[in-house]
């Protein structure tokens, strides 16, 4: 699960997505995935670019896919699920509406420095 926390972190910072974090929620009991991994960027362009350059990079990569991708719709928020990763990609604004690492405050982070 390291190499594909790494595939789509790198991929994130490929296509300049920002403030980039994990949660770890294995400590958890009963929870969705054992990792989240968020992101964010300015436009809707960019945030269907994070999640095609995702996609793109695990499979070629890794050889996985995605079991589901939701939010291409609007790309304000969209969420590309690898099973025990899942990955949300937010519109700005939209993450900071949402707060999702508030509603998982006490899961370990782990900050990721962007290269831009």
């Amino acid at each position: 699960m390291e190499k594909l926390l790494q595939t789509i972190i790198d991929a994130i910072e490929d296509k300049k997505g920002q403030n980039i974090v994990s949660l770890d929620l294995s400590v958890f009991d009963g929870a969705i995935c054992s990792n989240f991994v968020i992101c964010n960027a300015d436009s809707t362009t960019q945030v269907a670019a994070i999640a095609a350059g995702i996609e793109e990079k695990t499979e070629k990569e890794l050889g996985e896919k995605a079991w589901h991708v939701e939010g291409l719709n609007n790309s304000i928020w969209v969420v590309v699920d690898y099973g025990d990763v899942m990955v949300h990609i937010f519109q700005t604004e939209a993450r900071e509406f949402y707060k999702l690492e508030q509603l998982w405050a006490d899961a370990p982070a782990t900050h990721y420095q962007s290269a831009i």
